[in-house]
């Protein structure tokens, strides 16, 4: 395992992009950060800028006017880059997926721009802290060595 590799498994920084939630994923994502949950203990910590990011979690349906923004921001991180679908409407558009702004599931938005990428599926409505912070770690032994 290179040196990269074995510092982005230990010390990851999440960005955070609502692409058209409803905030239940959103408050859930901010209670994993609490002393409850504490996701720092697994290296991980809220980046504020996608360029710094290693992973991106997501949260909701992506709309027609997220689309562009969510591909801007996944070409912005460094690669390798994890993806997280955060909730049932990142994963398959849950309840909203037959509305007039759902314009596909978040995978398929990525993978438009990255065939590669690496994405994880949180799914719930919403998703429990431990679910998420489960989903976290186990996209990590996703990363090649």
């Amino acid at each position: 395992m290179g040196l990269k590799t074995w510092a982005l498994k230990k010390s990851i920084w999440l960005y955070h992009a609502n692409v058209g939630a409803c905030n239940n994923c959103d408050i859930e994502v901010v209670d994993c950060l609490t002393p409850r949950y504490d996701v720092e203990r697994f290296g991980m910590m809220l980046a504020g800028s996608p360029r710094h990011a290693d992973a991106l979690l997501v949260t909701g349906i992506c709309t027609r006017q997220a689309r562009p923004r969510l591909q801007e921001l996944y070409l912005q991180m460094a690669k390798p880059a994890l993806v997280l679908c955060i909730g049932s409407c990142a994963c398959t558009g849950g309840i909203f997926r037959t509305g007039y702004h759902f314009d596909g599931p978040v995978d398929e938005v990525i993978r438009e721009v990255d065939p590669d990428a690496i994405i994880a599926y949180v799914p719930g409505c919403p998703p429990k802290p431990e679910a998420i912070i489960a989903g976290a770690v186990k996209a990590l032994s996703a990363i090649p060595d």
